[in-house]
C-alpha cells in the first residue's frame, strides 16, 4: 500500500529543509520496498523559498483530505524571509493538530518545532530546535510546554524535531525509517551514497560551553 507523506510548506521556507524529504523520499519511492507519494502544499498558489526564488507547490492545503496522508513533513524558514507568517498562523497550526490528533508522524527541521509548539503537540514532549547563543528559541520552545534536548534530532514518539537545515537530510531518514524499516532506510542511503553521520555528531552541543 502507498504510503502518503504532505509536505507542509510555508512562505519563506528553506529550500535544503524541504529537499532533504524531497529526495530521501522519492528515491525510496523508486527503489524502497513499497510505493511512497510526497505531496507538497502550502497555504498560497505561490511560495516564495527563503532565498528568494518561487515556488509552486503541488496543491492548496485546503483542497486535500488530510485523512489520506500517513505522515507529515514540516521545513523550518527565517523571519526575514516571511516564515512565521504562515508557520504561526490557524490554518497551518490546524494541519499539525489533524496529524497528531490521528497519532501520525510529524517531521519538523530546524524552527518548524516552533510551529509545533504553537500547535499544542509539544507539552510535556522532547524536542529540539536552532538553539543560537542568547537561547531565543531554545526559550519559545520551552515557552510552549516543550522539554528541550540539546541533540541534532529528537524523536518523542511520532514527533521528530532537528536542529538546522543540515539536518534535514537525516530527519527524511528518520521519517522513512518510522513509516517503513530500518532495512529500507539503509538501503536508500546506500543507493543515495549519503554518509552515516559519526558518533558525535548527534549530541554535539549548538552553542560551545565556555
Amino acid at each position: 500500500m502507498t504510503k502518503r507523506v504532505l509536505l507542509l510548506l510555508a512562505d519563506g521556507f528553506e529550500p535544503l529543509e524541504a529537499a532533504g524529504f524531497t529526495d530521501v523520499l522519492g528515491w525510496a519511492n523508486i527503489d524502497g520496498d513499497e510505493p511512497i507519494e510526497l505531496v507538497s502544499a502550502g497555504l498560497h498558489p505561490q511560495l516564495r523559498a527563503t532565498f528568494g526564488f518561487s515556488v509552486l507547490p503541488d496543491a492548496l492545503v485546503a483542497d486535500l483530505d488530510l485523512d489520506s496522508f500517513d505522515a507529515l513533513a514540516v521545513p523550518g524558514g527565517f523571519a526575514e524571509a516571511g516564515f512565521y507568517n504562515d508557520a504561526m498562523s490557524q490554518p497551518f497550526l490546524d494541519v499539525i493538530r489533524h496529524f497528531e490528533a490521528r497519532g501520525k508522524m510529524i517531521a519538523s527541521v530546524c524552527v518548524a518545532s516552533l510551529a509545533l509548539g504553537a500547535a499544542g503537540v509539544l507539552h510535556g514532549r522532547r524536542a529540539t530546535t536552532y538553539h543560537q547563543a542568547g537561547g531565543k528559541r531554545k526559550a519559545q520552545l520551552e515557552a510552549y510546554g516543550a522539554h528541550f534536548v540539546d541533540e541534532a534530532i529528537v524523536l518523542d514518539g511520532k514527533l521528530i524535531s532537528s536542529t538546522g537545515p543540515g539536518t534535514g537530510i537525516e530527519v527524511a531518514f528518520v521519517l522513512l525509517r518510522e513509516l517503513t524499516s530500518r532495512k529500507v532506510a539503509d538501503q536508500i542511503r546506500a543507493l543515495m551514497r549519503v554518509p552515516r553521520p559519526d558518533s558525535t555528531w548527534q549530541c554535539a552541543p549548538q552553542v560551545a560551553m565556555a
